[in-house]
């Protein structure tokens, strides 16, 4: 707490505002309990807002160092909360409290929460922050970093001599700055005196090799102080009476032995109950000797779980006054408190169990097939994301006015027989095999079909998903509405996806809202750093959320410079001849070395890397062509390298040759060349300067010089 008073008034100084850190009024100690609580201002506040922002490459750059034109720059709260924080962290450690500086490192990925921001000043995003945690964290062991940033701050407190950082703060540095600032801290100098009496105290009433070190040895003081305040320590936490307190404070040797009492394994504690305790005493032979007892102490224990359980969520209400009248039912429970409060109550509560099954399999199905029910979802799901931030009005509108669209209903309907295609592939693959196997005998040839169909980039499955998706599209008489879908449907595996993708092209709002709900969502699970207002929430949001708001402003960027630009096609076969003649130089290559032509598997990082790099060569040069267009030229380049590898390495070895290209071989070349050719445009499309972003950086060197 004394720590906490200079920090305020330093703060004052440093931020021109004491209010910056909360005010602690007093500390109470309540033995009955044993515990010490302490009373401070209540902060009506609150963490961060989820900002929406499209401007996270600028937010990098700035983080980076770069110059950067503020002006262009979002993310406002949580630009002003870093800075903040930052400039206490310096502050703390102007003051020496390293240790305290701990509970605000931005780089442990956990601090965020311990500044709220008051919510009276919600219309600032610079007004209002406010320090609240000045409690120790938990122990950093050098051995044992907790976060990111512990790898640094264990560094640090090496540099110290603080080899496991606690509470320590350096008291001679804070009296530098007291004495540097000496008029503020004008009538807190009998407060110094006192910090610098109970610090040593505090200090001196542990072993602390690390800073105590050959003292242990040979002081005899230290020992005493050690002593008397573990002493202090058992009577302030209800260890030991009063006459037990003055027994221990006389008799050091009753006191070593105490100590050493309680480092025993779960029977420490019981022994030291019986030593020092005439209620506990009691209490225990009550128990082996008065059956009555016995029942009503059972009772009593369960009775304080049944508590503890129900708010906890592992149990309902109606299920607390069952198991304390029936007692075998409570330690048929215990077991399974060990387990996740959630699984908990879904293994015991059987309207629990029955109403989980109906969330997760039969409302699915209710929401696919009911646009009342789905109607309804989406909007309190829109309403719980306004009322968090993570959703604009702007947002809120476009999704609100979309929800009786025919293409949303569409799109559902066409998910589930997406979804009812899977197993398709697995029934014929076994069909076809067992029939093989049947006319043959041939084992290993029926295994061989079965892993044919799982490898192989088109299948019965994904054929079925393409016919539908061509249907739904001559149906509804719109290839356009369906264009993703069509081409991504005839693959495997990624098929799957091809209505979700399709409904994010034509729904962005509602698909990035639905994610960043989501994500958000599911991170608050993570233990630790899940925390709301932690820095993982903001990264999962920005990821799901902010980045494609960024790339999409960029693509729509450089999509206005391009407008003006004619499109080029002529360096498309260029391209694929230059990456065919590649490959075919490598396999001539392996041939001359193995006798053989090299497979796709021999030479997978060639198969990755070359056809990226010609979809991005495509990409770059395409001129003014629209962005789909760059992609299936993309496709197209590596489809056609795919082709013309083929053609020469036939043309070098023969068809008929051996270790010669099989025609069994050409779908995986022409697969993988034409996906990596268009991922490679994909990736080059991304990371391409902004212009925007270029323009700001310019703006902001030219004003900074």
């Amino acid at each position: 707490a004394l720590w906490q008073k200079f920090i305020r008034r330093a703060a004052g100084i440093r931020f021109g505002d004491e209010g910056v850190v909360n005010n602690v009024h007093a500390i109470f100690v309540d033995r009955t309990l044993g515990s010490c609580g302490e009373i401070s201002d209540w902060i009506d506040g609150r963490t961060w807002r989820l900002e929406v922002d499209d401007h996270m490459d600028l937010l990098k750059l700035q983080a980076k160092g770069l110059a950067i034109d503020e002006s262009r720059l979002g993310s406002e709260e949580y630009r002003a909360k870093k800075k903040f924080m930052a400039d206490f962290v310096k502050l703390l450690h102007d003051l020496g409290a390293y240790e305290f500086a701990r509970q605000y490192e931005w780089s442990t990925c956990k601090s965020q929460p311990n500044a709220l921001k008051l919510k009276s000043t919600g219309a600032d995003p610079n007004a209002g922050l406010v320090a609240v945690d000045f409690r120790a964290g938990l122990t950093l062991l050098p051995f044992l970093p907790m976060s990111p940033g512990d790898f640094k701050l264990i560094g640090q407190g090496i540099k110290r001599g603080s080899i496991v950082q606690f509470d320590r703060g350096d008291v001679e540095k804070l009296q530098s700055f007291v004495e540097a600032n000496s008029e503020p801290f004008i009538d807190m100098v009998y407060m110094l005196d006192e910090l610098k009496s109970v610090e040593k105290i505090y200090r001196n009433s542990i072993p602390d090799i690390t800073h105590n070190r050959i003292r242990l040895l040979h002081d005899a003081q230290l020992w005493l102080t050690i002593f008397d305040s573990a002493v202090t320590g058992w009577r302030t936490r209800n260890i030991i009476d009063e006459s037990r307190e003055r027994e221990f404070r006389h008799n050091r040797f009753h006191t070593l032995i105490f100590c050493l009492v309680g480092f025993i394994p779960f029977l420490g504690k019981l022994i030291r109950r019986l030593w020092v305790s005439p209620d506990w005493r009691k209490h225990y032979t009550s128990l082996i000797k008065d059956f009555e007892y016995l029942g009503r102490a059972v009772k009593g224990l369960i009775c304080e779980k049944m508590i503890a359980w129900h708010r906890a969520g592992r149990i309902s209400e109606q299920n607390v006054m069952k198991l304390v009248d029936n007692p075998w039912q409570f330690f048929a429970h215990l077991p399974l408190s060990i387990l996740p409060a959630g699984l908990h109550r879904f293994l015991t509560d059987k309207q629990f169990f029955k109403d989980k099954l109906h969330y997760i399999f039969v409302r699915p199905i209710n929401l696919y097939f009911s646009s009342s029910l789905r109607e309804q979802w989406l909007r309190d799901m829109v309403e719980e994301g306004k009322k968090k931030h993570i959703l604009t009005d702007e947002d809120a509108s476009t999704i609100l006015s979309q929800l009786n669209e025919p293409y949303i209903q569409r799109y559902l309907v066409s998910l589930v027989v997406h979804l009812m295609t899977l197993p398709l592939t697995q029934i014929v693959s076994v069909i076809v095999a067992w029939i093989y196997y049947h006319r043959t005998g041939d084992e290993l040839g029926a295994g061989g079909i079965l892993v044919l169909f799982q490898i192989i980039p088109i299948s019965p499955g994904s054929l079925a998903r393409g016919l539908y998706a061509v249907g739904i599209a001559v149906y509804d008489r719109s290839f356009k509405d369906y264009n993703i879908a069509v081409f991504l449907s005839f693959f495997k595996y990624i098929g799957y996806l091809a209505f979700p993708i399709q409904m994010t092209y034509r729904y962005p709002a509602l698909a990035r809202f639905m994610a960043s709900h989501f994500a958000t969502e599911i991170v608050h699970t993570v233990p630790v750093f899940g925390e709301r207002g932690a820095l993982l929430e903001h990264w999962v949001f920005c990821l799901f959320y902010n980045w494609p708001l960024t790339i999409r402003r960029r693509m729509a960027s450089r999509a206005e410079i391009r407008a003006s630009q004619p499109s080029q096609y002529r360096h498309i076969p260029l391209c694929a001849l230059a990456t065919a003649l590649v490959f075919a130089f490598a396999a001539w290559m392996w041939l001359n070395q193995t006798g053989s032509v090299p497979t796709v598997w021999n030479i997978w990082y060639a198969t990755a890397i070359l056809p990226a790099l010609c979809g991005s060569v495509v990409t770059l040069y395409a001129g003014g062509a629209q962005l789909w267009k760059r992609f299936i030229y993309a496709a197209a380049a590596g489809l056609s390298a795919g082709v013309f590898y083929t053609m020469v390495t036939a043309a070098i070895v023969g068809l008929s040759a051996s270790g010669a290209v099989t025609p069994a071989t050409w779908p995986f070349r022409l697969f993988f060349f034409a996906v990596f050719a268009c991922i490679g445009a994909i990736i080059t499309e991304l990371r391409l300067p902004d212009p925007q972003v270029e323009s700001s950086r310019t703006t902001a060197n030219n004003s900074y010089g």
